[in-house]
Parts: C-alpha cells; sequence; structure tokens
C-alpha cells in the first residue's frame, strides 16, 4: 500500500493563551507541546518585557525564545510578519493603515529577515499591500509586483522565502489575484499561502473557493487554517472590516470548503514537498490559524481549549481525506529521554 501524503502541523502559539491580551511566551509553549505539535508560528509575544510582536523582539528576547522552545521540544516554522501591511500611497482613505516610503520599509524586511534567521526558521509569512480603500486592487497590481519583487530579492539573498498570504482589503484579496502576482513576479523566493477563511468573509462560495485554490496552487507554499460561516451579504470587493468579523469557527464547521481543497493537495503534496525540500524547508506545513473566539486585521484568539478543538476538527478532516501527519507520541518522549 502506498504511503499517505504528509503535511507538517504547526500552528500560531499567540492563539493558544488563556487571556486575549497577554501572550506569555511560556503559556504558548505549554499549550501546543501539550496538544502534540513540533512547530509554532510566531507572531505576539511576552518574554516578560509586555507584549511584541516578533518584529520588535530583541536578539536577548530571542535567546530567551530559543531556550525555551528547546525545553518544549518546538521549532518555528515560520515568521508570522506583518510586512505587506502598509499602503501603496500616501492618501487618506479613512483607514488607520500606515504608509512608510518604500525605500525606509525595506530596512523593515532587512530586519524580518534577521529575525528569521535568529529564530531557525526560513520561512517569512507576509502580505501584498494595501490599495486605497474602496479601489480595485487591479488598477495597483503593477506597483505591488515591483515591491514585492524587491522583497523576493532581498529574501533570496538571505536564504529565505517570503509567503504571500490572501486577505482581505489587499492587492492580493482573492486566489486569483494572488496568482497573478506570483506569476508576474516570478522568483523562486516567493510563494502562495491559501486561506479560505479569509475568503468566506469576503462573500466567495465554497466552489468559488476551490476554484482560487487551484490558480493558487502552481505557487502554493503553506496552508493557513481556519473557516467562516454566515458571512454578513456583500458585494465580492467590497472593502472589509476585519474588526467587527466574529463568526470563524473550526475547519469542519464552516463554508470554506476544507474537504474538496484537501483533496486537490493530497494530489498536489508530493510536488509541492519536493519544490519546497529544495530550498531547505522541512516540507508542506498546515498552520493552524483559529481566531475561534475573535480575530482583527493583525492577529486572532482561541484560548487553549479552542485551539484544542480547532487541531482536533483539522486532524478528523486529513484522517478523513488520506493525509498523513504526526503529533507527539510516547516514542517522541523516550527518544527525549535518550531511549
Amino acid at each position: 500500500m502506498s504511503q499517505s501524503p504528509n503535511v507538517i502541523l504547526t500552528g500560531f502559539s499567540d492563539e493558544g493563551v488563556s487571556q486575549q491580551a497577554e501572550k506569555s511566551i511560556k503559556e504558548q509553549f505549554t499549550t501546543y507541546a501539550a496538544l502534540g505539535l513540533q512547530y509554532y508560528s510566531i507572531r505576539f509575544v511576552d518574554t516578560g518585557n509586555g507584549t511584541k510582536n516578533v518584529m520588535n523582539l530583541t536578539m536577548e528576547e530571542i535567546r530567551t525564545i530559543r531556550n525555551l522552545q528547546n525545553d518544549f521540544g518546538l521549532n518555528v516554522s515560520s515568521i508570522g510578519s506583518p510586512i505587506g501591511k502598509v499602503k501603496l500611497l500616501d492618501v487618506e482613505d479613512g483607514t488607520k493603515n500606515r504608509y512608510v516610503p518604500f525605500p525606509q520599509y525595506m530596512e523593515e524586511v532587512n530586519r524580518a529577515c534577521e529575525i528569521t534567521h535568529a529564530l531557525e526558521s526560513k520561512l517569512i509569512r507576509g502580505f501584498s499591500f494595501y490599495h486605497p480603500h474602496g479601489t480595485n486592487p487591479q488598477d495597483y497590481m503593477s506597483q505591488a509586483v515591483d515591491y514585492l519583487s524587491a522583497i523576493a530579492e532581498t529574501c533570496h539573498r538571505s536564504d529565505l522565502t517570503f509567503g504571500l498570504e490572501v486577505e482581505p482589503n489587499l492587492v492580493g484579496e482573492n486566489g486569483w489575484l494572488l496568482a497573478e502576482l506570483y506569476e508576474k513576479i516570478n522568483h523562486p523566493s516567493i510563494v502562495l499561502v491559501f486561506d479560505a477563511g479569509n475568503l468566506v468573509v469576503q462573500g466567495y462560495n465554497s466552489l468559488e473557493i476551490l476554484d482560487q485554490f487551484r490558480a493558487s496552487l502552481p505557487g502554493l507554499g503553506w496552508f493557513h487554517v481556519k473557516d467562516y460561516r454566515h458571512p454578513r451579504p456583500m458585494k465580492k470587493g467590497d472593502p472589509v472590516d476585519e474588526d467587527q468579523l466574529k463568526n470563524f469557527v473550526p475547519v469542519d464547521r464552516g463554508q470554506g470548503g476544507h474537504e474538496a481543497i484537501f483533496r486537490d493537495l493530497k494530489k498536489a503534496l508530493p510536488a509541492l514537498e519536493a519544490k519546497l525540500k529544495a530550498r531547505g524547508i522541512p516540507g508542506f506545513f498546515v498552520d493552524l490559524e483559529p481566531h475561534v473566539k475573535g480575530g482583527g486585521q493583525f492577529g486572532g484568539y482561541s484560548g487553549p481549549d479552542g485551539v484544542g478543538v480547532a487541531l482536533r476538527a483539522l486532524c478528523r478532516l486529513l484522517d478523513y481525506v488520506g493525509i498523513a501527519y504526526h503529533l507527539r507520541d510516547f516514542e517522541d518522549i523516550l527518544a527525549d529521554r535518550g531511549f
């Protein structure tokens, strides 16, 4: 019998804390190690000096994180950076989004590369820039391609890979636009990060989402897992108020059509895994970002119980479609003890 294609489970560890405003790194690691995960994505952390985005960590704080993650048997899968969540143009559009001149912004990109290396990861999660609120993202495709091409080259020189996530209100707000960005950038250090939940909130149905996933497959680098149900009626392409999104659910409760998506993913996994390993990435990551107790523009919250519910739902679905994965078992404990 042929072996099932394999994925590596990971998740945003800041979602697994008991209090939304407190991002204790020890509590994050306790939750994820107890769930059986061996990888995590890092976004907001508190090492004892208050909660910070990963981009603002000092090297001393990074050393603290690395020492602790060794104690918990964890490794960083990706850096959950906000790179690309700034305006393309310095215009007032009714949002609070930052504008930073691009040459200056590249300093933040270089900083993201330094932090990724310090945390011994190969992957930086990022985005495709905000076009002016209420405008057509297609009109800003060329500028986004230019900026993302420069980011891709910077990551390439650092032997890193930049994952471009599909998300509302950005130039790459849907899978079709994201695939177009990927084709036009045409750089080996750019991959795509698919997230069906981020498409449900925009009013797309499961068949449209599956078509967008298929469009993204040639550039796919990893997968974010969250889902949504009962989105308010809206015209596709309209701006989304991310702070008002309240109906995120586990992967088996939403309207994203994950079963069909994962069946397509299963067929593509061998080729995707080979491409990723050629870039020094350990495999294809399936990254939990459940938001089951709330989500917003720069993060979300699930609590230890919510992350556990979301992980079990994901595992049931992966089992059902025949995609293999690994959670810690007694043999891992024995290996840690030197047996």
